[in-house]
């Protein structure tokens, strides 16, 4: 069941519903560590704490953690780099930027002399572009590079380059080939801990979970798609997900889990319907105003 206190306990009414306002604060994306090479539009930098809290309040330290919807996978990066999991197990149906995680895994070196060697200019982007990859890493450097220099890291068909960009630098206010190339090395450093699918993510789950324990977690943050919201379709190729499925073999394991969504009525409704717990965080989007996210688990992690 799910628990909502009294209004008076900082609880937001939604559709007769109080739902809990998460103790742990979104956080400023500059105050953690930026471990992911890729701007993934929906990233989840801003949950790093409520993913440190919920790893490091476990008994045991988890033997895997299963990110489905990997993207930018900041979460699988985090909890293999601060050892708060032994493995991380990363599932992308996008076929760019599951090319740039092979090619940032397996084929590191290369994909650094890559970046190291690129003149950035609008010019070469349009070329890159349009040119098919001749190689994974070619593909992963190509999906690194629009991701980069695209408005808001978007890959989806008919994205622009950025214009203005940060401190109006335009296509360049994102383009450090000093950092990308230093998180790459540290992704190498781990990559033995990481196993990366170019699969549904739904059916890793369920092949993963069907014989799993408390071993396993899992972090869900799938396209925002549910209730109607367009943003999973605007910002991401691939972007159908049957929510329900997910709610469903989620409920059927013993895998404890977090999931992230944007709020609606569809989704509280799922969230009641299976038991699970809920608390909102409010997080500020591109455009700095404040969105209200949900944050699910099977058991009362932050609302007690």
């Amino acid at each position: 069941m799910m628990r909502f206190p009294d209004m008076a306990e900082g609880a937001r009414e939604t559709h007769g519903w109080n739902v809990p306002i998460s103790p742990i604060p979104a956080v400023n994306v500059a105050s953690v560590p930026q471990r992911s090479p890729l701007r993934y539009p929906g990233g989840k930098t801003w949950l790093i704490p409520h993913i440190r809290h919920w790893l490091g309040h476990m008994e045991t330290k988890p033997n895997q953690l299963i990110e489905p919807f990997a993207g930018g996978a900041i979460v699988s990066l985090t909890a293999v780099m601060e050892n708060l999991a032994q493995r991380a197990v990363m599932a992308e149906l996008d076929q760019d930027v599951a090319a740039f995680w092979k090619a940032a895994l397996h084929y590191t070196e290369e994909l650094k002399e890559k970046v190291r060697d690129f003149s950035l200019s609008r010019e070469a982007i349009e070329f890159l572009a349009l040119q098919p990859p001749e190689s994974i890493v070619s593909w992963g450097f190509r999906t690194l590079v629009l991701n980069r220099t695209r408005r808001g890291g978007i890959l989806a068909n008919g994205a622009a380059l950025a214009r203005v960009g940060e401190n109006g630098k335009g296509i360049e206010s994102r383009w450090y080939p000093d950092t990308i190339i230093k998180r790459l090395a540290g992704i190498a450093r781990y990559a033995n801990r990481i196993d990366f699918r170019e699969t549904d993510g739904l059916g890793l789950l369920e092949d993963r979970l069907c014989n799993s324990g408390f071993e396993t977690v899992v972090f869900a943050d799938p396209p925002y798609t549910a209730g109607g919201k367009r943003a999973g379709r605007r910002l991401y190729n691939t972007n159908s997900i049957d929510h329900r499925r997910l709610f469903s073999i989620l409920s059927n394991s013993r895998a404890e889990f977090l999931m992230t969504y944007d709020k609606s009525q569809e989704v509280l409704s799922l969230v009641k319907e299976y038991g699970f717990e809920a608390v909102e965080v409010q997080m500020k989007n591109t455009h700095h105003a404040k969105v209200p996210e949900l944050v699910i688990t099977r058991s009362p992690i932050f609302n007690t």
